[in-house]
């Protein structure tokens, strides 16, 4: 039996686009060609820079990372109207410029969002996808927003006539976040069908029952080529899929499924803090790869085990996202984390003595008192030392 080939599964980031919807403050231009300098330099490989008909910023904020990008290609977000598409074409250009245009998927959206028909929304589809063809556009999208609230056959017309119109890439968007990962894939599944190679397809999820990075996951097994990602999951609502999310499961779990990504696992961090700089972003604590404590242990029992060997109760390594380890003293904590910080210390003590020090640094903390190990080893230091004689 032949084994196939793993594939390379390309990023697509919208962090610059979907950071307007978190709750925050907006971000500048020159906010987003910073970003979008450190978001290249991970290797990703495109970067929506924006909605260029939607505001002077987005226009103005497009043609500045188009400009400044080097190696990722720049995409852009625009309504099935030629007006749209033109604006786009000024902003970023046609060579390596990912041009989506917005198709509808669902009927809710076609009659209390747009007013319009399926036959008028494919109409319109295909004739932007056209228009942006003809104006040198180097790759041409046709997304489907809200599809997973779309019918089947509707959705296989779309997808077909927009692939006939000249598109080549088909982002495929569970909008309203109201998918199942089995729901998600089989819907990816049936597109790929309905769009093969060379067309490329590609997944956006929403977060809305925290199943996101699951979905675009069972996305890209099922044929997807790229997923589009927000650094930190930032977006509407719940937010978008996370890119350390994916790029962490596909690390770890790719050569399983037989999928892989070359993002820099390590740098995401980094440009991560730099969004919350900007937007003001309070640190999450429990967050997936980045929140505050998630390579944190408190357990007095997971830190017996840690301390052996921090694999016990860690899967997923700090140091490959940047991040480090903390052991967290608490109520939660055990004798083993002292044993520990008084053998670091060189100090031998009975165990009642240990008792002692378990019932005044650990037991009669306050509830919610927690603070790094760290902490405490200065403390015990400085309580513990040896009076000179």
């Amino acid at each position: 039996m032949t084994r196939k080939e793993p594939r390379r599964i390309e990023i697509f980031d919208t962090t610059l686009r979907d950071g307007e919807q978190a709750p925050a403050n907006a971000m500048s231009s020159q906010d987003k060609l910073d970003l979008a300098l450190r978001i290249e330099a991970l290797g990703v490989d495109v970067i929506e820079a924006g909605f260029p008909a939607s505001s002077s910023n987005d226009f103005d904020a497009t043609q500045a990372v188009s400009a400044a990008l080097s190696r990722a290609r720049v995409a852009t977000l625009s309504r099935a109207r030629r007006d749209d598409v033109e604006t786009a074409v000024q902003a970023a250009g046609g060579r390596n410029h990912v041009l989506q245009i917005m198709g509808t998927g669902s009927d809710i959206h076609l009659e209390h969002k747009l007013g319009i028909t399926r036959q008028q929304a494919i109409e319109d589809a295909v004739d932007a996808a056209r228009f942006a063809a003809s104006l040198g556009v180097e790759t041409v999208a046709v997304g489907i927003e809200d599809a997973t609230r779309g019918d089947l056959g509707y959705l296989q017309e779309l997808t077909e006539r927009a692939v006939e119109a000249g598109a080549r890439y088909i982002p495929v968007a569970d909008t309203s976040g109201c998918a199942s990962p089995a729901e998600f894939g089989d819907l990816i599944a049936r597109i790929r069908s309905w769009a093969p190679a060379p067309v490329r397809i590609g997944v956006h999820c929403h977060n809305d029952f925290g199943v996101a990075t699951a979905n675009a996951i069972a996305g890209l097994e099922a044929g997807a080529d790229d997923v589009q990602v927000t650094v930190g999951g930032i977006g509407e609502r719940a937010g978008n899929t996370a890119m350390e999310e994916v790029c962490a499961f596909l690390a770890y779990k790719g050569e399983q499924i037989g999928l892989y990504s070359t993002a820099d696992l390590a740098g995401i961090y980094g440009v991560y803090n730099r969004l919350r700089e900007i937007i003001r972003l309070e640190e999450p604590r429990n967050k997936a790869i980045f929140g505050k404590y998630a390579f944190g242990t408190a357990a007095g029992i997971h830190q017996a085990g840690m301390l052996r060997n921090p694999a016990t109760y860690e899967y997923v390594e700090p140091a490959r996202f940047g991040r480090e380890r903390s052991l967290l003293i608490s109520r939660h904590s055990g004798r083993a984390v002292l044993r520990h910080l008084l053998g670091e210390l060189g100090l031998e003590i009975d165990k009642a003595a240990l008792d002692e020090i378990y019932r005044r640094y650990i037991f009669e903390r306050a509830e919610s008192d927690c603070e790094d190990i760290s902490v405490l080893r200065e403390r015990l230091a400085a309580d513990l030392a040896p009076v000179p004689g």
